[in-house]
């Protein structure tokens, strides 16, 4: 959009406010790239705090206001300066988390919610009655703690803030002409409104907020939703970054009057500039992850289930997306203990490229690789060790699964670990003649809770069908 400059010029009238980024430093980010925070509020308001018709409350099925607003979807986005890839990772809205201020830990979702009504209660105690006057010094103090605990859990300096509402959402899909989409299966949800049949459509509007809202009867409930808000916000991206929009202005026109109503940004973001930053971004270069889970059913003490996450992991995996923050040196990498122990693999089956793909499953978790021949048929699998070396045959043994028998031989030289493969292996996946580096199936090493997923990130090339 940086390319079309009338369009840009009609932008005069977005709504910024005073979150507590941005206003000092100017707009160029101090580590070499920019972290943006997308928020998605629950709200019953337009960008400019009108409150929103009860027709139009109807239409969009959002019910009346419970006295809180919630931030039901939650992005970091990631983008070097030079513009040329971004990786923007979710984190599940009822992730369990401490929330500065003296807040304590609740959902992640609250955290603007409590912030918000806390500052109201001040402001009207110290007299402020004006309607408007409260809820934009509220819903600033709710972003601002929203971004101050997303930063505790991120370890990452939010240099951007972009809040839309639901109004915006389902306008922006309109203005766009759809986004598509595609399910796996049939949906009829009552909650959100989602009803849509098995395969690919094009949705927009209502049926688009629906769709990125349901998790009520989907198998992973809040990370599916998580999964739909991905592939919708790549196939937005992708509809955005084609030639047919930004080269039809009655579709330019009608995407920026969504933008004024509905999206609210820090001060002092130029967002004609971070467009040109951005010019050069393209569908493959847009990626979307999400934070590491431990525990989608964690009973809390006072808010029921949440997803448990663990504050350390998930700043290991955003750092390692995004790159050490001011300040910090990159951490040498660490050498594997399993780098002294040289894996010599024998295959004694009658699969060609067997003992290859293992010996490559072996490095890819630190060892050092030995050779690799073929040995006399054997129906088990077995490791062997030189005298006073089972520990080393023990690691070897866990990482290839099935429980094979180490012993020592005195054939093995010292800091060599042989494996002799067996017909009772089970191949890893893919691996036999591939290469491949997964684990063996039954592998005792640490494996991804079932509900991270293992599947490649999702791009804004192509259209995945998802629950």
């Amino acid at each position: 959009m940086g390319l079309t400059g009338y369009a840009w010029a009609a932008m005069d009238g977005l709504t910024f406010a005073n979150v507590g980024i941005g206003a000092d430093e100017g707009d160029k980010p101090a580590d070499g790239a920019r972290d943006i925070l997308l928020v998605g509020l629950d709200s019953r308001t337009d960008a400019q705090g009108n409150p929103l018709s009860k027709e139009v409350l109807a239409q969009l099925r959002a019910g009346q206001a419970d006295g809180e607003l919630n931030t039901d979807s939650l992005i970091f986005v990631h983008i070097p300066n030079d513009g040329s890839k971004a990786v923007a990772i979710s984190l599940p809205r009822d992730s369990y988390v401490d929330i500065p201020g003296g807040f304590g830990k609740h959902k992640i979702n609250s955290a603007y919610a409590r912030a918000m009504l806390d500052e109201r209660k001040k402001q009207q105690e110290n007299g402020v009655s004006d309607p408007k006057e409260l809820d934009q010094k509220a819903n600033e103090a709710g972003a601002k703690t929203l971004i101050k605990t997303v930063e505790q859990l991120t370890g990452s300096t939010i240099d951007n803030y972009a809040a839309i509402n639901l109004l915006g959402f389902s306008e922006i899909t309109q203005a766009i002409g759809g986004v598509d989409v595609c399910l796996s299966d049939d949906v009829d949800d009552q909650f959100s409104g989602a009803k849509f049949t098995k395969g690919p459509h094009t949705i927009s509007g209502v049926e688009a907020l629906g769709f990125v809202r349901q998790r009520h009867g989907l198998p992973r409930g809040d990370l599916d939703r998580v999964v739909r808000q991905q592939v919708f916000m790549a196939g937005m991206a992708r509809k955005v970054l084609s030639a047919g929009t930004l080269t039809n202005p009655g579709r330019l026109n009608d995407l920026i009057a969504a933008i004024k109503k509905s999206v609210v940004l820090n001060q002092n973001w130029d967002i004609f500039g971070f467009a040109q930053q951005m010019k050069g971004l393209t569908g493959g270069q847009l990626e979307f992850r999400t934070i590491p889970i431990v525990n989608i059913e964690y009973k809390t003490p006072n808010d029921g289930t949440a997803i448990q996450v663990d504050p350390k992991q998930v700043k290991d995996f955003v750092q390692g997306l995004a790159g050490p923050q001011p300040g910090e040196q990159p951490a040498p990498p660490a050498e594997s203990p399993n780098k002294a122990t040289t894996v010599d693999v024998r295959n004694s089956t009658t699969r060609d490229g067997l003992a290859s793909a293992v010996l490559k499953q072996l490095t890819d978790k630190g060892f050092t690789a030995g050779d690799t021949a073929t040995a006399s048929a054997r129906k088990k699998t077995v490791v062997w060790v030189a005298k006073g070396q089972k520990a080393a045959g023990q690691a070897v043994a866990d990482e290839l699964g099935g429980n094979p028998t180490v012993q020592e031989d005195k054939s093995v030289e010292a800091g060599h670990v042989m494996v002799f493969l067996g017909s009772d292996f089970k191949t890893p996946s893919g691996a036999e003649g591939s290469g491949s580096s997964q684990n063996a199936a039954g592998s005792s090493a640490a494996a991804p809770p079932p509900e991270q997923s293992d599947e490649q990130p999702i791009t804004a090339e192509g259209v995945p069908c998802v629950n």
